[in-house]
């Protein structure tokens, strides 16, 4: 005997219900309280499956329209069910579940189809996406891009069947211009790769004739040239490409090792005169102006003289040694300037002077570079010719050295490479 049942002398088993006692069974297998507890487990399991309901619904994880299902089913069993419990309590609770699955049955609905909205809204603009790229030539980046939005199409909700495959062929479309645009482009590049292949040997031939020249400038020049058609004739086919370049790059490398070598040895012909201008140099920055410009202005151009007559040093000090000479000429034309400034001279014949000054300057500079004076020389003449008219006293034009003989420019190493200023 139990608060919800009990088994007679014969074995039955009874459940106590609302309605009175109802037979659920027959027990002859051991005592009545271990018959009464064998369908006591069984109520507990039909509990338990009520409570996994109720726990479905109450968190959200299970499909309401399932949970509604499931306890409709046990609605039908609780009557007959050969279980011994606290029955009447347990079809309320079904029956409060039944009354919570269809207000989420809708919730459901409307959930579903809210998803289902966007997932068309998303479908559509991945379609919308595709078809822009299906015009695009950033072929990496776009080919990409078409194979991520298939990968995306398939993680969303499906559509309606007529809806789904409208949008999915416009995609496929899309992706399908796309791919023979781009077979397309690759074929007509490959066809234009083998013309510029064709263009680069022939650079390669002429590069290669070239090596041996001893023509200096007028081969850096033509190199030069070769370079830059090199550049605009395109890539060859990829597996040709590198090779090309290997003996294109080693006819060069051939000629201006050679040519290196020759200005190098060059090069160390004309320390001497380097020596000699250094020495130059050092005597001319010991020119103190303050003991009369006049005076620092004769010894600097006896000092120019014979700068000029010194003749080329190498490429690498040319610029280092210039410098240094254009400081001392800058030092004796400002003190120059100053005296004419603190002078009673006309405004028109200070300005004369400087003029002479600077020409004077700017030629020993031409000379120092072997550059052509012949205009620079009759400008000095003009000026001077003015300056004595206009009463600054007569001036003796400067003296025009010999041009020295000119000397083939040492090139700056390149590593094969011609340089802008070279040639």
């Amino acid at each position: 005997m139990s608060e919800w049942g009990r088994i007679d002398d014969e074995g039955t088993v009874y459940v106590r219900t609302e309605d009175g006692e109802r037979a659920v069974g027959s027990w002859q297998a051991g005592t009545a309280a271990e018959g009464l507890a064998h369908f006591a487990r069984r109520f507990e399991v039909l509990s338990t499956e009520v409570a996994l309901l109720e726990q479905r619904l109450r968190t959200g994880v299970g499909d309401p329209q399932q949970v509604a299902s499931s306890a409709q089913r046990l609605q039908r069993d609780l009557p007959t069910a050969p279980a011994v419990g606290d029955l009447a309590a347990l079809e309320r609770r079904v029956q409060a579940l039944l009354n919570q699955t269809a207000a989420a049955v809708e919730a459901g609905k409307a959930k579903k189809a809210e998803a289902r909205a966007q997932a068309a809204q998303a479908k559509a603009a991945l379609a919308e996406q595709a078809e822009a790229l299906a015009g695009s030539s950033e072929w990496k980046v776009a080919g990409e891009r078409l194979r991520a939005l298939g990968e995306e199409w398939k993680r969303l909700p499906h559509l309606e069947r007529t809806a789904e495959e409208e949008l999915w062929q416009r995609v496929a479309a899309a992706r399908k211009r796309f791919t023979e645009r781009r077979t397309a482009h690759f074929a007509a590049l490959e066809q234009q790769r083998g013309v510029s292949q064709e263009r680069k040997e022939k650079l390669i031939a002429e590069a290669e004739s070239l090596s041996s020249s001893t023509e200096w400038g007028p081969t850096a020049g033509r190199y030069k040239q070769l370079m830059t058609d090199w550049k605009t004739a395109g890539r060859a086919p990829r597996e040709a490409e590198d090779a090309l370049w290997a003996r294109f790059k080693a006819a060069q490398d051939v000629f201006f090792s050679a040519r290196n070598a020759h200005f190098s040895g060059q090069d160390e012909e004309l320390r001497g005169n380097q020596k000699l201008k250094e020495e130059i140099l050092a005597e001319a920055e010991t020119i103190d102006p303050a003991q009369g410009p006049d005076k620092a202005k004769a010894r600097l151009r006896t000092l120019q003289e014979r700068w000029e007559r010194a003749g080329k040093v190498p490429r690498d000090v040319m610029r280092s040694l210039e410098d240094r000479m254009s400081a001392v000429e800058e030092k004796v034309r400002a003190a120059g300037e100053t005296r004419w400034l603190r002078s009673e001279e006309s405004p028109f014949t200070a300005r004369l002077r400087e003029k002479v000054v600077e020409l004077e300057g700017k030629l020993a500079k031409a000379r120092a570079a072997g550059r052509p004076t012949a205009e620079l020389e009759a400008a000095l003449t003009t000026q001077q010719q003015w300056l004595a008219q206009a009463g600054g006293g007569a001036v003796s034009p400067a003296p025009v050295a010999p041009a020295p003989t000119p000397v083939a420019k040492k090139p700056k190493s390149t590593g094969g490479w011609v340089r802008a200023d070279e040639g």
